[in-house]
């Protein structure tokens, strides 16, 4: 009989192949960015160095623009400082899972850090309980040097090349939908997301800046943590519950490991009520008086 051989795949090749799809879909879009910073006065050494320090294509493609219609720095720095608020809350999010790193981790990590791997490594340690924040990290450096790659030949080539920016805006929608799909687990995620979807609507109509988005985002957020708060406190099977229950979405990515979690405590707490319930039997009766004849002097001779 012969052996079955086991091979091992170097955790770092394992790794490169979750990231691949996003650097594979960052060298475009970072050639995009470095053309326009080029074309907004931005050298391919100035490019490259914000794209490792800014690492943000919305950010950068935003910088470029207000650049090129000469707005004043305190109004770039305004506008950068709310669009990049939301990164507190995708680092909260992930925060538990991080929580036993070291300071000088969590900070080259939280540099590292942007849209799409937040997305890969939520979901990665939502599912795959051998995920480490080594791996983490790993998935934004290869991420980081796909895009700063990218920024950096965009940049030398820029003064060749011209490019239609409206194709760039429709691959950064597609990347946003992507990762709004990805992360849609159950009724209540596909709820929240339409509800920040209509309050992004009616606060950028009200505030007319990005400030619309980060109050929308967090007003989502607040609704979706109160609602799923109350009702895993309040039900004995969440994820049955109609808010919770999963979304249709293929085999393989439907079960979390809170989701796995929470299975394990309902049916720990189902079998300590069906114990105690038969505790409650065998102590019933055992303190009901026998009425067998013969017993208590009630016996006739």
């Amino acid at each position: 009989m012969a052996k079955k051989v086991e091979t091992t795949e170097p955790r770092w090749l394992y790794v490169l192949g979750i990231a691949m799809p996003l650097c594979l879909s960052y060298i475009p879009i970072g050639l995009a960015c470095g053309i326009l910073l080029h074309a907004a006065g931005f050298n391919f050494v100035m490019a490259l160095l914000v794209s490792i320090v800014v690492f943000s294509g919305g950010a950068q493609f935003l910088i470029a623009s207000l650049l090129m219609v000469n707005a004043p720095l305190p109004s770039i720095i305004l506008m950068l400082f709310f669009l990049e608020l939301r990164y507190a809350l995708l680092g909260s999010s992930l925060s538990k899972y991080l929580s036993n790193e070291t300071h000088r981790f969590i900070l080259l990590f939280s540099a590292s850090m942007n849209d799409e791997n937040y997305a890969i490594n939520y979901l990665k340690f939502a599912t795959d309980k051998n995920w480490t924040p080594q791996d983490a990290l790993m998935v934004e450096h290869y991420s980081l040097l796909a895009w700063a790659s990218g920024n950096l030949v965009g940049a030398l080539i820029g003064s060749a090349v011209s490019i239609n920016l409206e194709i760039v805006d429709f691959a950064l929608t597609a990347l946003f939908l992507y990762m709004i799909v990805m992360q849609v687990q159950s009724n209540l995620t596909f709820l929240m997301a339409l509800l920040s979807a209509v309050l992004s609507i009616i606060f950028l109509t009200w505030t007319k800046s990005t400030l619309g988005i980060v109050i929308s985002t967090v007003l989502a957020s607040l609704c979706g943590f109160f609602i799923e708060n109350q009702i895993r406190k309040h039900s004995n099977d969440p994820t049955h519950t109609l808010l919770l229950r999963k979304f249709v979405r293929p085999e393989n990515t439907k079960d979390t490991i809170e989701d796995e979690q929470a299975k394990r405590e309902y049916r720990e707490r189902k079998a300590a009520r069906q114990l105690k319930g038969q505790e409650n039997e065998q102590s019933s009766a055992v303190s009901q008086p026998s009425s067998q004849p013969g017993e208590g002097g009630h016996n006739n001779v």
